[in-house]
């Protein structure tokens, strides 16, 4: 039997495997993903202090929340496609930026349009473009196939401990500088993650047009992969399935702190709950990343959402003490982001990882306009109803609708136009 050829992508990512250089690159990645992502999960521990020091009332508050999980997904397209070309790094250097821009001059905000710029466009916009779709990119394009599993698993669990991490650290300086003082010290903390710019420099497309290339065959302009894509329909149930993860996700990094309050449980409990989502979350990335090389990704994201049905509908039943509290956020912990590397694996697996960043970053869209509907209507339903009852069986509804929609994708390579020429 033949050996394979080895295009020159493949030569240069199975000598990155074998050295040390691996590993900073996993570093920076997940490292960047745990500022950007630890920053931005901790920011519903200061709704009620905006609330308080604005006058704004929860729903204008939560809009702009909302917004900036929009603004957050509407980004990554068009900061994966600039990774792809232009590279990484330089991406990531202005999205950190950003990130650190707006968290440090949103208490200077006092009104809808001006928290709508600081949390909506600055610092969601720079999370958007040092965010997962270049980050698990550019981890992806220094990987081997049967790596890429894991790999992505380890840059996802960044972002889990970032906001593990996070979250007891925003209480602490909430308890020693003042909830705008915590939040400027965090703005400044993001500014950590500059160096991984020059670690994850290059781009994906050279090496895309140096394989094509030895293989002779075209390699896709942006816009042919785009429209191959959106003509899939497997890619089209993986988008809508990630919608749903993005509108459980925003609900409870925005409003579980709200959700813990109504309960009648001390404000601290809410802080500890969002760093036990982010501690389980490490192990349930690490999971997946293991688990992906061994199951059908799409069977993996069934089991996530079917999961997340199940564990809201017991918490909906239980007694709401501490316990219970750190409980679900455990259960929920370990489904919470462990959807992003199965999603990113058929995503590669599909299309190959010469356009993963933007092809990612669209399926990273589709998430983000979930996250919108959570973050807001978390706010709004609770501001009409006076309870986050209507929300939570608004999630189990969606949770069995992705549970279902993701059995038909088809995992296999798409053969493109170009390759076949």
């Amino acid at each position: 039997m033949n050996e394979p050829t080895k295009t020159p992508a493949a030569g240069t990512a199975e000598k990155l495997i074998k050295s040390p250089a691996l590993w900073l690159v996993l570093l920076a990645a997940a490292g960047t993903f745990a500022l950007t992502m630890g920053v931005r999960q901790t920011m519903g521990l200061f709704l009620s202090a905006l609330n308080t020091s604005t006058g704004l009332g929860v729903g204008s508050i939560s809009l702009a929340f909302a917004f900036g999980q929009l603004w957050w997904g509407l980004t990554q397209p068009f900061a994966g496609a600039v990774a792809d070309r232009i590279g990484a790094g330089r991406t990531i250097f202005i999205g950190v930026l950003l990130v650190a821009l707006g968290t440090i001059v949103t208490p200077f905000m006092s009104s809808t349009a001006g928290l709508i710029l600081a949390i909506g466009v600055l610092a969601a916009g720079g999370a958007g473009m040092a965010g997962p779709s270049v980050m698990m990119a550019a981890t992806m394009r220094l990987v081997p196939v049967e790596r890429r599993g894991l790999a992505t698993g380890v840059v996802n669990a960044g972002g889990s401990f970032g906001q593990f991490a996070m979250a007891p650290i925003a209480v602490g300086l909430t308890a020693a500088w003042g909830w705008a003082g915590a939040m400027q010290g965090l703005g400044w903390l993001v500014l950590l993650a500059l160096p991984a710019a020059w670690v994850l420099r290059g781009n994906a497309r050279a090496l895309a047009a140096q394989a094509a290339a030895a293989s002779g065959t075209k390699a896709l302009s942006a816009r042919e992969a785009i429209s191959q894509a959106l003509a899939l329909p497997s890619y089209r149930y993986l988008a809508l399935g990630f919608l749903v993860c993005g509108f459980h996700v925003a609900f409870l990094a925005t409003h579980l702190p709200g959700v813990i309050a109504a309960c009648g449980l001390p404000a601290e409990v809410g802080g500890w709950a969002l760093a036990v989502i982010g501690l389980f979350n490490i192990v349930g990335s690490i999971a997946m990343g293991w688990a992906v090389g061994r199951w059908r990704m799409k069977s993996l994201l069934s089991l996530v959402y079917a999961t997340r049905a199940v564990a809201v509908l017991v918490f909906l039943l239980a007694p709401k003490t501490t316990a219970v509290m750190l409980v679900f956020a455990a259960v929920m912990g370990v489904s919470f982001l462990s959807t992003v590397p199965p999603t990113a694996g058929l995503v590669a697996k599909m299309f190959g990882p010469a356009n993963m960043a933007m092809l990612f970053g669209i399926v990273m869209l589709s998430h983000q306009i979930g996250g919108f509907l959570g973050a807001f209507l978390g706010g709004y339903i609770f501001q009409v109803t006076g309870s986050y009852d209507w929300v939570w069986y608004i999630d189990i509804l969606l949770a069995v609708g992705a549970a279902l929609v993701h059995l038909p994708i088809r995992e296999a390579p798409v053969r493109t136009a170009a390759a076949s020429a």
